[in-house]
């Protein structure tokens, strides 16, 4: 991991400023001689800037994101706590950390703040730009404000305005968070419990009825309490507070909630309409939380994109799941086949049962301890 530093003031969307920014970032592989092998990835909401450990399948040697082909680059999002400026680092003006006075930081300022080391790497044209969930979110923000910035652009299961929802499972996360007595504790366990159990909210809508029917179904009839499924979600609650920040946690939902295209421009539309970029749109078909009528709303008002649909029973986890199928459409894409191959089918109604389809999937690894969500 590098670390860039910016001495000067950082205006955020707000009103409020940073005294200065740290950007941690990863890259992989060299800028060629003609700077047109630049891969950008966007990371969502807990993950940091290291593809390789959270996109295994997709980056790294001999996968369709090769180093040896491609300089590949992702930064830690401000408001994270893997490296770049968020409520974990010291604020100048108090010599202390933020905390939950960290100020708030949109979609917007995150992509500002991929301009600043852009500009220190002297990236000057992305091959392509990518992301899924929150990370989608700032490619189609970055691919609307810098026009001419993209070749190509893939969003996975995202959205151009963050749904009221999705906003709706932001908050009672947030409020679960608060309600934790110990919160602003000066000690080591302040806000894990509550952290804890908005990671347990937060994985309801990261899978489906029929991943927890797959992977916690109890064997017997008999059992009366301390289910799979209860301690599934403790472990999840509980992995997740042994590596992330409360207060981050608090300050990139809000991030992911203030998301709207339209805000500052004529309309959601109008910024959809103005990406230049050929554009591979990616939804899971079982996603709750983002889902498939998002990803049709944002193919169908970019001027050249593609929808694809993936059936699968990983939920809006399937983004960063389902290897395979990302690598063979995002391959097509790169090759510039992927507008010659015939279109996912994609139904609003009298599509075959979803739970037809969910119990037909083998569920390999799905919902096991090993199972990391980001």
């Amino acid at each position: 991991m590098k670390n860039f530093y910016s001495k000067e003031p950082f205006l955020l969307e707000s009103g409020a400023s940073l005294l200065e920014l740290t950007i941690a970032y990863h890259t992989f592989g060299k800028l060629n001689q003609q700077k047109d092998n630049v891969i950008w990835i966007c990371h969502a909401l807990t993950a940091n800037s290291n593809p390789e450990e959270w996109w295994p399948g997709l980056v790294g040697k001999d996968r369709l994101l090769d180093p040896n082909q491609y300089f590949i680059v992702c930064a830690n999002i401000i408001g994270s706590c893997y490296g770049s400026t968020g409520p974990a680092s010291l604020n100048p003006e108090t010599g202390e950390k933020y905390g939950i006075n960290f100020p708030l930081v949109s979609i917007k300022d995150m992509v500002s703040a991929h301009q600043l080391l852009q500009t220190h790497l002297g990236v000057e044209k992305i091959k392509l730009g990518m992301g899924g969930s929150l990370g989608g979110q700032q490619v189609l923000e970055w691919a609307a404000k810098v026009p001419d910035l993209f070749d190509n652009i893939v969003v996975l299961a995202s959205n151009a305005k963050h749904s009221p929802w999705g906003i709706a499972f932001n908050e009672a996360q947030r409020m679960t968070i608060m309600a934790d007595p110990g919160l602003l504790d000066e000690e080591g366990d302040a806000g894990k419990a509550g952290l804890e159990a908005a990671r347990a909210i937060a994985m309801l809508s990261y899978r489906s009825y029929h991943t927890y029917q797959k992977t916690q179904s109890e064997k017997s009839d008999e059992k009366l309490d301390d289910f799979l499924a209860s301690s599934y979600q403790r472990y999840q609650g509980q992995k997740l507070q042994k590596r992330f920040d409360v207060f981050s946690y608090l300050s990139l939902s809000r991030a992911m909630d203030s998301h709207n295209m339209g805000r500052g421009r004529k309309s959601v539309e109008d910024a959809l309409n103005s990406i230049k970029a050929k554009t591979l749109v990616i939804g899971i078909e079982s996603d709750l939380l983002f889902p498939v009528q998002e990803q049709a709303f944002i193919a169908n008002h970019i001027p050249n994109a593609r929808l694809e649909i993936i059936d699968s029973i990983y939920g809006h986890d399937g983004f960063l799941i389902e290897f395979k199928s990302i690598a063979s459409r995002v391959g097509a894409l790169l090759k510039d086949t992927i507008f010659e191959s015939p279109k996912s089918a994609y139904r609003l109604r009298n599509r075959r049962s979803l739970g037809a389809r969910r119990m037909e999937g083998s569920g390999k690894g799905l919902g096991l301890p090993g199972t990391e969500t980001f």
